[in-house]
């Protein structure tokens, strides 16, 4: 997406950026499309921008709409141990599997867009729950159509997504890859294999600040520095993961990526010639992306479903008690590598203040009830005991 941009055009992105609300970024973006030269190096920054124009005035239009008290719910409100948003093109299931999975009833027909609006349902595993959201299907042929700004934006807010691929489809493989690309081409990337640039303006911040275990390729701090100074980007913090160019720098200054973890989910394993189409799909899928075969008709492969986002979202259950009583049953949902400090600020952030000890049991304690700090790292399963002031 880099372009070698005159410094008019980097004027005005550099506004855009500074932009708080999405009339005030729409007036800047117009600017910056009347400055930016028209020829081959610039298509794909024009079209992002255009594309990024559409979503500002459908998300202005929406404020308006529910100010007025109409327009309808976009967004879901998280719940439960994740929310996992199912993405994929028109007739691929994702509604069959939402209802077969969870509680939810939502619209199934055998023709495409049968759902209009974003379908929650709760999918039970062991003790937790997730929480799925089906989407309307993305337009592939379409990229700007608002459908697709709408589900992108349900898919930026979620913890996880589900990329769900009919194996009727003539070409799972191809609509796989097509899909992945679509997304990624919308900041929503779903390998760690590719490299992540993230800027945060800081003014508390001193100059730049770079930050993560990533690595720079064919580029110094210096040159990052410099760059940033030309979209008058002085105090930041700049987050690197993977490998990245400085051309990844610089499509970040407008260009949000985020990582969100995933699952590939290729649906209706019961019709003729699933098998083969299948394997060609799994071929083409990222490496650390697991993938599930499954069939929302007979159900097999679902069960796997829970385990795999419980593995992808990189969680962990930490059951709490208190002195001579059993342990909660509803347990606390931290991230792996969670300390004993750090459950108990997810109970009380004045716990923390009088944290003395802690008792654990289970698989990081060295024997039943140890004793430990604030420091000690937690692992699934553990139940905790903790002593304050």
């Amino acid at each position: 997406m880099p372009a070698n941009l005159p410094p008019e055009a980097k004027a005005k992105l550099a506004k855009y950026s500074e932009a708080k609300t999405p009339e005030e970024k729409i007036r800047a973006l117009e600017e910056f499309l009347s400055a930016v030269p028209k020829h081959k190096g610039t298509e794909n920054i024009r079209l992002w921008a255009r594309r990024r124009l559409a979503e500002l005035r459908e998300e202005a239009e929406a404020r308006r709409a529910r100010r007025g008290g109409g327009g309808p719910r976009i967004f879901i409100e998280r719940a439960g141990a994740g929310q996992v948003v199912l993405l994929g093109p028109p007739n691929s299931g994702k509604s069959s599997l939402l209802a077969r999975v969870t509680n939810a009833n939502p619209e199934i027909a055998p023709y495409p867009f049968s759902t209009q609006q974003p379908t929650p349902g709760m999918l039970d595993y062991k003790d937790i729950q997730f929480q799925l959201v089906d989407t309307p299907p993305l337009l592939l042929d379409q990229p700007s159509s608002p459908i697709n700004n709408r589900v992108i934006g349900l898919a930026r807010n979620a913890n996880a997504v589900a990329l769900v691929i009919g194996l009727d489809n003539p070409d799972p493989a191809r609509t796989l890859v097509r899909l992945i690309e679509f997304l990624s081409e919308r900041g929503v990337v779903i390998t760690k294999s590719r490299g992540l640039v993230r800027i945060r303006r800081d003014r508390s911040v001193n100059g730049v600040k770079i930050t993560g275990h990533g690595r720079m390729i064919g580029f110094t701090e210096d040159d990052l520095r410099r760059l940033l100074s030309q979209y008058r980007i002085y105090n930041a913090v700049v987050e690197i993961e993977g490998d990245v160019t400085l051309d990844d720098v610089e499509d970040a200054i407008f260009t949000t990526r985020v990582y969100k973890p995933a699952v590939i989910i290729l649906n209706k394993s019961d019709v003729k010639g699933s098998r083969e189409k299948a394997g060609e799909a799994v071929k083409a899928a990222p490496p650390d992306v697991p993938v599930l075969v499954v069939s929302t008709a007979t159900g097999e492969g679902l069960d796997k479903l829970g385990e795999v986002l419980f593995n992808i979202l990189e969680i962990i259950r930490v059951y709490t008690k208190q002195p001579n009583k059993e342990p909660d049953p509803d347990p606390l949902i931290l991230e792996k590598g969670a300390t004993v400090i750090e459950a108990a600020r997810r109970i009380h952030k004045d716990l923390v203040k009088r944290f003395r000890y802690a008792k654990v049991w289970g698989p990081s304690a060295k024997y039943p009830g140890q004793r430990v700090g604030g420091d000690h790292v937690l692992m699934d399963g553990d139940i905790i005991e903790i002593h304050a002031y």
